[in-house]
């Protein structure tokens, strides 16, 4: 063990701190948690084989029909075949010395298709999640307006995303208000310009479809915004856009969301990739990375890093965020997965989801079950019953993962429930065989 500071500068710390021995330092942790740990006799290579077969063995695979931000979504082989090679897969994002042109051109190609798919002028790298993705877009906003101390989020907007935004303006002490919604399940459009037309309001930020599936109205949201000057940023569903109209064609300003279901498949929560898009007049106020094209000394095209107001190095006092890197190999999942499908095969992934949503919806409602909310939906809807909980239980058993309970997001015996291009007929029936 190696302890960098001598005896007497460790008791100088502990007189400071009131304390008479490092131990004291440590009385507030759980006794159980200090004392030497009993481990079991060390495994030879074969046991450790054995041993983990037998763990994994006792898992159980689930037919998923729940979404809330991260899908069950086809892959192809082909994607990770690519990123597992070696010229993508490293330990950390590489610094602009060490890039090599594969990976800048690679991320260039990236944050075209992310444009042409959401409609804007410019796309960065790529950030972490799509939580963060919000919260860098709210404070983007407010480096934007210049002005106004409130926040005005969508109840439409997914609630964890919403804890991150919380999280991120704690310092700003910013006003943070949720704008409710109608009985479409729609942002209450009167409500958010109540919010918005007293000028106090730096950002406004709804989600679309937002995260009971629902498709806000953009456009009239948009007017919203720019009849009172309020920056809109947008968390958008990349696949949901091969169907609906981009947000940059309806008067969004910022454009983010998580890029999961383009490639990545569930994986205990990650990692995923956060998309961030905007218009060519914000591109000085973007946070993260930005690679661009120019020339070299030869006169041949070459791709660098641009625009670099970052916290570790070039203009670090001028940064605009402190995220400094991005999620390089998810977002290069992104990339083959737009490239592999192109606009066709994602449209023909929406239109599957879709159309199997709305037979497993009708089949649902046959069982009792009821909607929640009367607005137009895609893959993703909430349904209500006084018995949800025991069909919940009930699907389990039977091999379902049956959509996810929203009690605990203020909507009592409420389960909102996704349906992918990946889910078969047979799935569905055999679910609704063994709820009835």
């Amino acid at each position: 063990m190696y302890i960098p500071h001598s005896e007497e500068e460790t008791q100088k710390i502990l007189k400071f701190l009131g304390l008479s021995s490092l131990e004291d330092l440590f009385s507030h942790i759980d006794s159980f948690l200090l004392s030497e740990p009993k481990l079991p006799r060390g495994k030879s290579e074969e046991e450790l084989r054995r041993y983990f077969k037998d763990v994994s063995s006792q898992n159980k695979s689930l037919v998923c029909f729940a979404g809330f931000g991260a899908y069950d979504r086809i892959v192809p082989s082909v994607i990770w075949q690519i990123l597992n090679r070696g010229e993508f897969l490293t330990a950390y994002t590489p610094y602009q010395s060490e890039a090599s042109q594969g990976t800048l051109q690679a991320i260039f190609e990236y944050q075209s298709l992310m444009c042409e798919l959401t409609g804007m002028d410019v796309a960065n790298a790529g950030v972490y999640d799509g939580g963060s993705a919000l919260a860098e877009a709210i404070l983007m906003a407010r480096a934007i307006r210049g002005e106004g101390f409130r926040v005005v989020l969508s109840e439409g907007i997914h609630p964890y995303y919403r804890e991150v935004v919380k999280t991120y303006l704690m310092g700003y002490k910013d006003e943070i208000i949720l704008s409710s919604l109608e009985e479409r399940g729609y942002t209450d459009l009167n409500r958010l310009e109540d919010f918005v037309k007293d000028g106090k309001a730096h950002a406004l930020a709804v989600q679309y479809p937002n995260f009971l599936g629902f498709v806000e109205p953009l456009e009239e949201i948009a007017w919203v915004s720019k009849r009172y000057e309020v920056p809109l940023v947008v968390v958008c569903d990349p696949v949901a856009l091969a169907l609906l109209k981009p947000p940059g064609e309806l008067g969004a300003d910022i454009v983010v969301g998580e890029g999961q279901q383009m490639g990545i498949p569930l994986n205990f929560g990650g990692p995923y990739a956060g998309f961030f898009c905007t218009k060519m007049e914000y591109v000085r106020k973007m946070p993260g990375r930005l690679v661009g094209m120019a020339e070299d000394v030869e006169g041949k095209r070459a791709f660098t890093l641009v625009l670099q107001t970052r916290e570790q190095h070039i203009r670090r006092e001028r940064a605009t965020s402190n995220i400094c890197t991005n999620q390089n190999l998810m977002a290069l999942a992104n990339l083959l997965y737009m490239v592999l499908l192109g606009k066709e095969g994602i449209k023909e992934v929406a239109v599957q989801s879709l159309s199997k949503a709305i037979y497993f919806k009708e089949r649902l409602l046959e069982l009792g079950l009821k909607e929640v909310y009367t607005g137009k939906h895609l893959w993703e809807f909430p349904l209500r019953g006084m018995k949800v909980k025991e069909l919940y239980e009930k699907a389990l058993k039977a091999g379902f993962l049956f959509g996810v309970p929203l009690e605990s997001f203020g909507y009592a015996d409420t389960l909102l429930i996704a349906v992918t291009e990946k889910r078969t007929k047979e799935e569905m029936d055999r679910l609704v065989e063994a709820l009835a």
